[in-house]
């Protein structure tokens, strides 16, 4: 037996959500936003909050600092049913990245200070509590900077161990993206990039050649295409999954929401065309509230937003 159905390593930071400010930003001027929220954010706390709140036995080993902002990320990690147990606590007085994301009518910018992002180090991580799972699942690759290195030895540990493995390449903000990456790929089972990334990972201009070209060197491919939904390429065969319609509140975190759901129904043995559905209905639910989690909060509004997208997807668990 298995302790959890899906195991993570990452950051777990705070993202500070600014709506309505103009596409231009002067110099000098107090630009006046009107609404604000702080919610949990990075890529890998995102996925395991969510991930939990589906229903997936998940256990997730992050840094944490002894300051205000990660008691927030851990206490919002626990409530959803996150295992925490084998968290790596930080001495040298810093504090838990934050993002402040400005929200414009139709694009985003993003600034961030890492705090202990990258402090995690392949030395901090107990393989036995990671091992002890159906799956592990690593976002946030580029940001990883201390752990980066050790990646290709902990995912051979992984595999060794009978676990399957998922990746999210999330962005590069070097914007060199390395292709150190590719060694890693060698060890993944899916690869969880949007189309964006996709690009700039094959260096090509054309997502569909990008796409076609990334295929070949991966056992499954899935692909995040916002409004026009998610495809997967599996042994040379498309699978394409439109995306679900909602009023969206903000697009932050909803490529790890569809990491959730998508890896929720794969550990399940789903057909690959329902892990998409699955994917893109919980990506557009997190979509309905502030932030990337906050949807998730709410298990009745949850299980009802299932229940009228229930074709082909069964409900949750109780």
């Amino acid at each position: 037996m298995t302790s959890f159905d899906v195991t993570l390593a990452g950051e777990a930071n705070l993202d500070l959500l600014l709506y309505s400010l103009p596409e231009d930003l002067p110099l000098e001027r107090e630009l006046i936003a009107d609404r604000m929220a702080m919610t949990l954010g990075g890529s890998p706390a995102i996925t395991a909050h969510n991930l939990a709140a589906l229903g997936s036995r998940t256990g997730f080993i992050t840094t944490s600092a002894n300051d205000l902002f990660s008691s927030i990320c851990l206490k919002e990690l626990t409530e959803a049913g996150v295992d925490l147990s084998r968290i790596v606590r930080t001495e040298d007085g810093g504090s838990a990245g934050i993002s402040v994301l400005l929200q414009h009518s139709h694009s985003r910018r993003t600034f961030t200070y890492r705090g202990t992002t990258h402090d995690l180090r392949f030395e901090d991580l107990d393989l036995e509590y990671l091992t002890a799972a159906r799956h592990f699942h690593l976002s946030s690759y580029f940001l990883q900077e201390h752990l980066r290195k050790d990646v290709p030895r902990l995912f051979a540990r992984l595999k060794r161990a009978g676990l399957t493995i998922s990746l999210d390449p999330n962005d590069d903000p070097s914007g060199s993206w390395d292709e150190s990456l590719f060694d890693v790929l060698k060890h993944v089972d899916v690869f969880l990039p949007n189309e964006r990334e996709v690009c700039h990972l094959m260096r090509e201009s054309d997502p569909e050649r990008a796409i076609g070209r990334l295929a070949e060197r991966l056992p499954l491919l899935v692909v995040k295409r916002g409004s026009r939904g998610a495809i997967a390429v599996q042994n040379d065969v498309r699978f394409e999954a439109e995306a679900i319609r909602v009023e969206p509140v903000d697009a932050v975190g909803a490529g790890d929401s569809f990491n959730a759901g998508f890896l929720h129904a794969f550990i399940k043995g789903w057909p690959l065309e329902r892990c998409l559905h699955f994917g893109n209905l919980t990506g557009a639910f997190s979509t309905t509230a502030q932030g990337g989690v906050q949807a998730f909060r709410d298990r009745d509004k949850l299980d009802n937003f299932i229940a009228s997208h229930s074709s082909p997807v069964p409900s949750l668990p109780g």
